[in-house]
């Protein structure tokens, strides 16, 4: 089932975040090669200019290779994904703590509630 794509944000961003997210969460890995832009475009219905832009766009922040005749791969710069990984991870927490203050939770509420959850 093609994923629902949110209409507030460019669906080429949506795509690129999701390779993003399954590249540092390892569901792909390093060396991994990338379905085709065809194959991509087909699953995800989305037209195939579209995916192109998104590889296109990681091959520019190098964490993926394109190898002529053979397709796109994941980059093997571990140092790079980890990288990518505690940056995607800090902006999660920012955006987390900040829309929980914007609700009026003081930090150590916030803090309270992540370890109560913790123990259930």
């Amino acid at each position: 089932m093609p994923p629902q794509f949110q209409q507030n944000k460019p669906i080429y961003l949506q795509v690129m975040d999701q390779l993003i997210q399954e590249i540092v969460s390892r569901q792909r890995k390093p060396g991994e090669k990338l379905p085709s832009v065809r194959e991509l475009a087909i699953a995800t219905s989305v037209n195939p200019n579209t995916i192109q832009r998104v590889y296109r766009e990681l091959e520019q922040r190098h964490i993926t290779e394109t190898k002529r005749g053979q397709g796109t791969f994941v980059t093997e710069d571990r140092a790079l994904i980890t990288t990518i990984r505690e940056e995607l991870k800090q902006q999660y927490v920012n955006d987390f703590v900040h829309d929980m203050e914007a609700l009026g939770f003081s930090k150590q509420e916030i803090i309270a509630s992540i370890q109560e959850g913790e123990t259930k």
